[in-house]
């Protein structure tokens, strides 16, 4: 019998990105364990080059959902609570901001992969999966502020006609 996802929030929008960001994490699970073991000696050159093309394949299958999930939070989720709090300046902020950090580690790592992974030398590959490596750990912090700060203050401040409002427009997939 699957094991069933327990949910923290009562509100449907916040249960929906606390849901997206389950769904997030066990992809971003397929991925960093490929970033793991190039952590670790022992690996050759031809078995790391395999690893980069698998691990890159599986970084190009997630962006996508995690651009559709921070559009999402971005477009309709920070201006509901930010008409709440003080937006300019606060959690919100900070937030964002790791949302372009976190483009930024993923960025890099398509570009510097971008060209012929079989040229690559083992620290190459290594120095470039330490790129994925960053994104994960910022990953899964991001979600854990967002889920122990910006949903908690949600639910608490937010009128139920606003909640209520959020979620029809959030109610969308982002696969």
């Amino acid at each position: 019998m699957a094991e069933q996802a327990i949910l923290r929030f009562s509100e449907p929008g916040m249960r929906l990105l606390e849901n997206e960001h389950k769904y997030l994490s066990y992809l971003m699970e397929e991925w960093h364990a490929i970033v793991i073991e190039f952590e670790q000696d022992g690996m050759s050159l031809e078995v790391g080059r395999d690893k980069l093309k698998q691990l890159r394949q599986l970084l190009f299958q997630f962006v996508e959902p995690l651009k559709n999930h921070t559009d999402k939070e971005e477009e309709h989720f920070f201006p509901a609570l930010g008409s709440y709090i003080v937006f300019e300046q606060g959690p919100l902020v900070g937030i964002q901001e790791e949302h372009q950090e976190i483009d930024g580690y993923i960025g890099h790592f398509f570009h510097h992969t971008r060209g012929n992974i079989d040229l690559f030398s083992l620290d190459d590959i290594k120095t470039v999966a330490a790129n994925a490596g960053e994104a994960f750990e910022v990953l899964t912090v991001h979600f854990v502020k967002e889920e122990t700060v910006l949903f908690p203050m949600a639910e608490k401040l937010m009128k139920a006609v606003d909640h209520d409002e959020l979620f029809v427009k959030m109610n969308t997939l982002i696969t």
